[in-house]
């Protein structure tokens, strides 16, 4: 088989070549862990994007199947997820339940069309503040949604747009349910425990088995899926088409795109980190390609859209994974539960379910990111609150549009102030000698890469070559700035992550010749925390006499830890 071929081929085809039992019985133990896990959360998301919680579990099903079995990830697990609650609500309060599905369908061909055409790698195209206001935004809309089954308020219905929703809590507070409330609250100290202490026992399975089992033998008088809902149909989800008209094609276009792009960021990012955990690299053509074709079949049996799973695809990774196979044995797990536990799962309270709904969004807000953003250029922090304000106050389609323009804006402003002119003085030759590598030996315990150009959102996977020769690399790695004529907040970020792996393998990484624009931004965000002050060279002499001291000390730790054992 030819390169060019297998670079279109599912993963799944490529890793089966030499499956054998032991493999199996990996994929079996973590496919059935992760199918418990998106039970729970399958529901949730249905119910809190407005639709009946078979929903969820018809999208789980048909799109877990179809990522893992045509995806490019070795370990991806898709279904509903959080990022698209907000859009999947808005767009069923303006044009239906037929509404959704015809968007689903176009986000799905528009997903395909991006794979097909080799687009795979464009959402790298967003820079860091706007994924992150983005993430932001969208935690806090998906913890405002539950705030009625946290507590067990008694409303009839809950505003689509954030204000009025949270003006509508406030008039209902007196109707709170303290039992509800208790049911949720011990459910979130169930999860966080986990989290903390036992984090191979997945808190929501422990959550919605016991909450469920609570209700059931203890008769809690809550709300459940069983009394809003009616339970959950066994059997299988029927085929059906969905109705489409023209006109509303129209309308929906804008809604798809944005579909499309969430989806396409999320399973992305999920795919990295899924190639993070399980030592492996994604094919992102491939994988949009498997992620649109599940898309453009999950409204055909009354699903919703659907994209990679982070918290699944880590679940699912940590249970020991080793090939799709467990997400397609994941898909399997649900809908055994749906064929033959159908009438149990009227039982699980909506309070359990919202409290789980409440961890995701801590989970998926990216908070910890906060603090780095702060104390970029005031550019970037605007940027950041814009994207996060425009999230919350109006529609995630409006959002994702401003976020784009915003970062072809940032893109035009930092690549132009990187073009200088200026003369070339004695003191200018004077001082690049210090940094020209002519003349200079590199020793064998030490590897020189340079960064030529901006090295801007866009332009950072270009370290994954690096990465992907870690196992090879020597045990100091040197990083040259001086051709790196401008940075930003998504390119500091590439290189912490390349600090962080380097280090993690055993590695040093030291940096040099930044030059005014990177150095100023490095010093603002204390930088120097992940690669260590000393670590920051102002030029390729200083670095090599740097890696020298490193390399002796290095060998001088090693000498006397053996000694030590010698004794």
């Amino acid at each position: 088989m030819t390169p060019a071929l297998e670079a279109w081929l599912p993963k799944s085809m490529l890793l089966l070549r030499d499956y054998d039992r032991h493999k199996f019985l990996s994929d079996l133990i973590a496919g059935v862990t992760v199918g418990l896990v998106a039970l729970p959360l399958a529901m949730a998301f249905a119910i809190a994007s407005g639709v009946s919680p078979q929903a969820g579990l018809y999208c789980a099903i048909v799109t877990g199947f179809l990522i893992s079995a045509l995806g490019g990830s070795k370990t991806q697990v898709g279904g509903p997820t959080g990022a698209f609650v907000v859009v999947v609500a808005g767009i069923i309060a303006k044009h239906g339940i037929d509404g959704l599905f015809m968007c689903t369908m176009m986000a799905g061909v528009l997903l395909v069309l991006l794979g097909v055409t080799g687009m795979g790698t464009m959402v790298k195209y967003f820079p860091r503040p706007v994924v992150v206001g983005f993430t932001n935004g969208i935690a806090i809309l998906i913890a405002s949604t539950q705030i009625r089954d946290f507590f067990g308020l008694k409303m009839d219905h809950v505003p689509g747009d954030f204000f009025h929703r949270v003006m509508a809590f406030g008039q209902a507070w007196n109707t709170f349910s303290v039992l509800a409330t208790a049911v949720s609250i011990f459910s979130i100290v169930v999860m966080v425990f986990c989290l903390k202490y036992a984090r191979k026992i997945p808190g929501a399975i422990l959550v919605t088995f016991g909450a469920t089992a609570a209700v059931f033998f203890l008769h809690l008088s809550v709300e459940t899926i069983g009394t809003r809902f009616g339970g959950i149909p066994s059997g299988l989800p029927k085929l059906a088409v969905p109705h489409f008209h023209y006109d509303v094609f129209r309308q929906l276009l804008s809604s798809a795109f944005t579909v499309a792009m969430l989806g396409a960021i999320e399973s992305l990012m999920s795919a990295v980190v899924s190639d993070r955990m399980s030592n492996d690299k994604h094919n992102p053509n491939v994988e949009l390609i498997g992620q649109g074709i599940a898309n453009i079949v999950s409204p055909l049996f009354g699903g919703l859209p659907a994209t990679g799973a982070i918290a699944r695809t880590a679940t699912n990774v940590r249970s020991g994974a080793k090939t799709p196979l467990a997400g397609i044995i994941h898909a399997l797990t649900l809908l055994a539960i749906v064929l033959f536990a159908a009438p149990l799962v009227k039982n699980v309270p909506l309070s359990a379910l919202a409290a789980i709904l409440m961890i995701v969004a801590y989970n998926m807000g990216d908070w910890e990111e906060i603090p780095e953003i702060l104390k970029l250029s005031k550019a970037d922090i605007a940027v950041w609150l814009l994207t996060l304000t425009l999230t919350v106050v109006t529609d995630l389609t409006f959002a994702v549009e401003i976020g784009m323009l915003l970062a072809a804006l940032m893109f035009i402003r930092k690549v132009s102030r990187t073009t200088t002119v200026s003369p070339v003085t004695k003191d200018y030759v004077e001082d690049s000698r210090v940094h020209v590598l002519q003349g200079k030996d590199i020793p064998e315990y030490a590897i020189v890469y340079r960064i030529h150009g901006p090295f801007l959102f866009g332009a950072t996977d270009k370290f994954a070559d690096i990465l992907h020769s870690l196992d090879n690399l020597p045990p100091i790695v040197i990083l040259r700035l001086r051709n790196m004529t401008a940075i930003d907040a998504t390119g500091l970020g590439a290189i912490r992550d390349l600090a962080d792996t380097l280090h993690a393998s055993g590695r040093s990484l030291l940096l040099c010749g930044a030059r005014e624009q990177p150095s100023q931004l490095m010093k603002q965000s204390a930088f120097e925390r992940h690669v260590g002050a000393e670590n920051i060279c102002g030029s390729i002499t200083e670095a090599l006499e740097r890696a020298a001291e490193v390399y002796r000390r290095h060998h001088a730790d090693q000498a006397g830890s053996e000694l030590t054992k010698g004794r």
